[in-house]
């Protein structure tokens, strides 16, 4: 399976994606700028975390214009898999491939620690590696990643299943402790902690390494 990493001008956790693909999981990964406008041959996209165009106007709002947004949008369409973390995930709301926002931290500080997490949804792309419920140590990172949808919207995800990862405790002050959100064709995810920060124990974590893992399974069961 060979994975895209999109790098736009104030990424910072390309080369954490890119290593977690690379060593972590063992496969193909290839580092695709901004401007490119094809994501042909690849197999997954991933959208790392970091502070795209220097979060000007909102996080994620100029990536969103990105050439490559396109492709991205296209791949999401055709029913593959699209991990969008931290800013990938702010990015993935502006592009209105998942519902609801990113917003300011409650208490209007950024936040930098390892969090525990709670697996919502195990039968999914991103996450069937996991036991249903199972509490998962990841790395959080961020000053804008409180989410939030209207009511109507929070109805809808968890009607449809879409909710894969809570906080255990709210630390940012998100809706229903919402950590992580799919499309409702669970081939597009999008969250705030950060999985490939934890693929290693001696990171402080190995736990993010069944998400990928996840994915990799997933993508054997399609082909065959």
């Amino acid at each position: 399976m060979k994975f895209a990493v999109i790098n736009f001008p104030g990424s910072n956790c390309d080369m954490d994606l890119y290593y977690a693909i690379r060593d972590g999981i063992k496969q193909p990964v290839e580092l695709v700028d901004y401007r490119s406008e094809s994501l042909a041959g690849f197999d997954g996209v991933l959208i790392p975390g970091g502070f795209s165009y220097g979060d000007y106007l909102r996080s994620g709002a100029i990536a969103s214009q990105a050439p490559i947004v396109k492709e991205i949008i296209r791949f999401a369409n055709e029913g593959k898999i699209v991990l969008g973390i931290c800013n990938g995930f702010q990015i993935l709301t502006e592009l209105g491939l998942l519902p609801g926002a990113l917003i300011k931290n409650e208490k209007g500080r950024f936040i930098c620690e390892t969090v525990a997490l709670k697996v919502v949804n195990n039968e999914t792309a991103f996450t069937s590696e996991y036991q249903a419920n199972e509490v998962i140590n990841v790395p959080i990172a961020h000053g804008e990643g409180r989410y939030y949808c209207d009511e109507t919207t929070l109805k809808e995800l968890q009607a449809n299943n879409q909710i894969a990862f809570q906080y255990c405790e709210n630390v940012n002050g998100s809706v229903e402790h919402i950590a992580g959100v799919m499309n409702q064709q669970k081939n597009v995810l999008g969250m705030m902690p950060h999985p490939e920060r934890a693929i290693e124990e001696i990171l402080g974590s190995d736990d993010g390494l069944k998400l990928f893992q996840s994915i990799i399974n997933y993508q054997v069961r399609v082909n065959n």
